[in-house]
């Protein structure tokens, strides 16, 4: 007896729109536990971005292995996206939702966000971090010395005399600013 699928396969064109470039774009390679449970590990590298919403990204993914019946997804690797958003046995629609703004950002704030997810808070938003991250400087004392200026009229003839690394130390151990990478965060 021949075995009754429920989905339709995918169309070439659906592929080449889904189909991830493997460029650091977020990405997730999508096989089955069933293949896999069988020595088989075919699949497909998905573009999560290139999704409208999160039912559409699960049905693509089901489809790209309609020659099952009961298609329990495994998401084998991935790429472009934080490491502790990744999970090989699913994905949430939260997390697809925090995948997307995390693509909409660009190269410099996406570093800026793992950064801050890695060493302040794992579970913020891009809305958090953005309301937190103050910029990348060459060193904290050119942040101290910017804020600085913005926050106070500094007389010219006092510019000079002002220590700008114990300014800096002193944001840094009051605990309302952090430094990682030359990446500063409001805490």
């Amino acid at each position: 007896m021949e075995k009754k699928l429920y989905r339709e396969e995918l169309t070439q064109m659906e592929i080449n729109a889904h189909r991830a470039s493997l460029n650091g774009e977020p990405a997730v390679y999508c096989g089955t536990y069933g293949k896999y449970n069988n020595g088989d590990i075919s699949g497909m590298w998905v573009d999560v971005a290139s999704f409208t919403d999160y039912e559409e990204f699960m049905e693509f993914c089901e489809r790209v292995h309609a020659d099952e019946v009961d298609v329990e997804l495994m998401f084998q690797d991935y790429e472009g996206f934080p490491y502790s958003w990744y999970c090989e046995s699913g994905m949430s629609e939260e997390t697809f939702d925090r995948i997307k703004e995390f693509a909409a950002l660009d190269n410099d704030k996406r570093e800026a966000y793992e950064a801050y997810l890695d060493n302040y808070d794992s579970e913020a938003s891009v809305e958090d971090f953005n309301d937190c991250y103050q910029g990348h400087f060459d060193c904290p004392e050119d942040f101290a010395e910017q804020l600085y200026f913005e926050l106070y009229e500094i007389p010219a003839h006092l510019e000079n005399f002002i220590d700008w690394q114990a300014v800096w130390r002193n944001l840094d151990t009051s605990g309302d600013y952090a430094e990682f990478d030359g990446h500063i965060f409001r805490t």
